[in-house]
């Protein structure tokens, strides 16, 4: 039994399906990547998981419990970053805990806890326009697990960094994930950078999207960039995807 479940989902805006009949299940400590052509509803998962939209049809269950509303169990980074720019990195971080009434003491200890570990030490005083994109990503990343989240939810987090930036933050990211081991579900347009972070990578038909094709990716960790089987993978990915692509273009 999958920790987030979808069950036959759909999701219908005015007269037509963003996502129709999808059928997906996210495993405890499973790092699943999400690739698909632009507006085939990858985002809308997202949503419909964190319960900030309702499915038309279906229903979706985290650790068996159906969400029916704003989902608190579930963290999300944004690719906007959507700091508060009021506060600081440490005020970010703690504004979750501080909502759900933790102690004083206690929430401090937590931000510091999650400072430390996405490397924003000496910067807990630091205002997001102080930071660089990759600087203010940790703190979206640190403020999102400070919630102690039973799913992450990623949409496209480093689609607006630089390459060398993105790929060190890949790194920190699989760094962070494998010390706190949350399931967590990213949503991607890069085949490489599914291939390098993911246990599994779902590829979604073009509108209205749904489940084509799930490649597991049994790469060992940490991985290399490049390789034969990483290559295979990418091709066999990159062909799936492709095809998609393709149609999207035709319906343009």
């Amino acid at each position: 039994m999958g920790r987030l479940i979808l069950k036959s989902v759909s999701r219908k805006f005015n007269n037509s399906f963003a996502v129709n009949d999808v059928n997906l299940e996210v495993n405890e400590g499973e790092f699943l990547c999400l690739l698909g052509p632009s507006g085939c509803g990858k985002t809308t998962v997202l949503r419909l998981a964190a319960g900030l939209d309702t499915p038309s049809n279906g229903e979706i269950f985290l650790d068996n419990k159906k969400i029916t509303g704003a989902n608190r169990e579930c963290g999300f980074v944004f690719q906007e970053y959507a700091l508060f720019p009021w506060r600081t990195v440490r005020g970010n971080i703690e504004f979750g805990p501080e909502v759900k009434g933790m102690q004083k003491e206690d929430v401090r200890q937590l931000s510091q806890h999650y400072i430390d570990l996405v490397g924003l030490t000496g910067f807990e005083n630091h205002y997001p326009h102080e930071l660089s994109g990759g600087m203010k990503q940790r703190v979206g990343i640190a403020r999102a697990y400070a919630n102690n989240p039973k799913l992450l939810l990623m949409d496209e987090p480093f689609g607006a960094l630089d390459a060398q930036t993105r790929n060190i933050m890949q790194e920190e990211l699989l760094r962070i994930w494998d010390k706190e081991h949350i399931s967590a579900l990213f949503v991607t347009h890069s085949v490489d950078e599914a291939v390098y972070l993911a246990d599994r990578v779902v590829v979604m038909s073009a509108r209205p999207g749904t489940v084509k094709e799930i490649f597991g990716i049994n790469l060992p960790r940490p991985r290399v960039r490049t390789g034969p089987e990483a290559n295979e993978l990418r091709n066999s990915i990159l062909k799936s995807l492709g095809a998609e692509i393709k149609k999207l273009m035709l319906q343009v």
